[in-house]
């Protein structure tokens, strides 16, 4: 059902935050419990299968896995053994192939015993059980780490399809062996490599040609960006593949980074956008990128945590709308159109946010916690279906449930379903007698025909139509699953022709099965 929604669906400024107010700036938003009980999880994501789990790494070694439907975890992976924890170190990434389906593939970042160094390691899922892995390693790089702070951590598979890797500039204070200016030296940089074109048997991974320092140049074949003192949790944009680094500053300021190729985002030499005075010479030299937004250890800040754009179809938060935290306030924040705002006032150490699969976003707290960030006054779509099989004369009844207990919007209106073949749409035009138009997937999705155009969704919207869609199965109709879907599609959004991330207010989704 997830592949269905995915298919379906699929700044510059340097404002300092001021003091703590005692108001959210979004007061319909809240969080809402997901797990508790957890031993200091650091992350949460999910296996980009189509499985709509989540996994939850645990800083001690082990990661967790979270059935759909499901109120307690299983351990999916124990390195315990191998993982030198506390402080900074521990498990600290999971990240996941994007052919995780099919070649089972998975990688983490950890520092290991007995010395601290980072290791980013490959493991792959049992292939008798998707939520049990083997404990086969092959380690792909390992960088020796000078002090016990600044490891970094996060490692996630880029829209190119090849894997970043955060690390810090290798700890103490102030980055004394200047390792994040230091093109020779992979701390305080934010690496690409290659996992799937190994360079030899005994290196299994290759640096993408387009890496900035590749090659012959002078510098590091892995580097992508450098400048960063402990980038603390990065994410792609779904929408436009931006690259958010949460960067953690020394003693003043926070700052959020949006990172391109071969940048230089100004550590050690600049605390976000302020010269450090450790080297002052090179304050005035130029070349380095400032943050696209900042904050000042006010009000109990202290360390920022990076989150994720929203590109959901809940309609939870601002389509676009950069979400990130402070852990040690904890604070949640909001970027949006280049402005800082509150969003929640928790009392949470927010060691991380993440991602399911639907683009939902959910926060982490190290005190053993999972929650969604969820909107109780956005939009919803809810349908209900008779029942699960259907066979020759049954009859399909549909119900519909349509709510808006916020402001009034208007929306495309659209309803239909996914055929067995998993290609084939079809549009319901007319709900009764049902009338409908096939398209295709692969269409210009500016031609789908919606039940409803520029349809105005009043507040305080609470209607259900019990039998909204009744249909009787001939006998001739392709054997196999189907998936009916209502949505609400955003006026113009799909002028461009495709389904991308944010393009509805809501969606619903359900599956039946015909046989004969």
């Amino acid at each position: 059902m997830t592949r269905t929604i995915a298919i379906l669906v699929t700044l510059l400024g340097a404002l300092l935050l001021g003091p703590r107010g005692p108001v959210p700036a979004h007061a319909g938003i809240q969080l809402d419990p997901v797990l508790a009980g957890l031993e200091k999880p650091v992350y949460v994501t999910h296996a980009r299968d189509g499985t709509q789990r989540l996994f939850i790494l645990e800083q001690a070694g082990r990661v967790k896995v979270l059935l759909p439907g499901a109120t307690t975890p299983t351990v999916f992976l124990d390195i315990a053994s191998l993982v030198l924890s506390g402080g900074e170190r521990g498990l600290l990434g999971l990240a996941f192939h994007p052919q995780f389906a099919a070649n089972r593939r998975f990688f983490v970042n950890y520092t290991r015993r007995p010395d601290g160094a980072t290791v980013i390691a490959e493991y792959r899922v049992s292939a008798t059980d998707p939520d049990v892995a083997d404990t086969t390693e092959t380690l792909l790089l390992l960088i020796p780490q000078p002090f016990a702070n600044h490891n970094g951590g996060m490692i996630e598979f880029g829209p190119d399809g090849f894997l970043y890797i955060g690390m810090g500039d290798g700890g103490s204070a102030r980055d004394p062996g200047n390792r994040a200016q230091n093109i020779e030296d992979l701390l305080g940089k934010i690496l690409r490599i290659d996992v799937d074109h190994p360079l030899s048997a005994s290196v299994p991974y290759s640096s993408p040609p387009t890496n900035p320092f590749f090659g012959v140049a002078a510098g590091r074949d892995e580097i992508y960006a450098l400048g960063f003192r402990n980038p603390w949790r990065f994410s792609f944009d779904r929408a436009t593949s931006d690259l958010y680094v949460g960067d953690v500053g020394q003693d003043a300021i926070e700052e959020i980074d949006v990172v391109t190729i071969g940048g230089n985002y100004g550590w050690r030499v600049f605390e976000g956008d302020q010269c450090t005075g450790i080297d002052p010479t090179l304050c005035g030299v130029g070349g380095f990128i400032p943050p696209v937004t900042q904050y000042a250890h006010t009000g109990g800040r202290c360390s920022v945590t990076g989150g994720y754009v929203y590109r959901g179809n809940t309609s939870s938060l601002p389509v676009g709308a950069y979400v990130y935290g402070d852990f040690c306030s904890g604070e949640i924040f909001l970027l949006k159109d280049g402005v800082q705002s509150l969003l929640l006032e928790t009392t949470l150490e927010i060691s991380s946010f993440g991602e399911d699969e639907a683009g939902e976003i959910y926060v982490v707290g190290l005190q053993g916690t999972v929650h969604r960030i969820a909107n109780p006054d956005a939009p919803a779509l809810i349908l209900d279906l008779n029942q699960p099989i259907f066979r020759p004369g049954d009859t399909l009844r549909v119900a519909l449930t349509r709510r808006n207990p916020g402001p009034a919007f208007a929306a495309d209106f659209y309803v239909g379903a996914l055929l067995p073949d998993g290609v084939t749409l079809i549009f319901l035009t007319n709900p009764t007698p049902p009338t409908f138009v096939e398209s295709t997937l692969l269409a210009d999705a500016s031609t789908f025909q919606p039940l409803e155009a520029n349809d105005l969704v009043p507040e305080g919207l609470d209607l259900t139509i019990g039998d909204f869609v009744s249909f009787t199965f001939a006998g001739t109709e392709p054997e196999g699953p189907y998936t009916v879907f209502a949505a609400w599609g955003r006026l113009d959004a799909f002028s461009d022709g495709r389904f991308d991330p944010g393009d509805l207010h809501a969606i619903a989704v359900r599956s039946f099965t015909f046989s004969r």
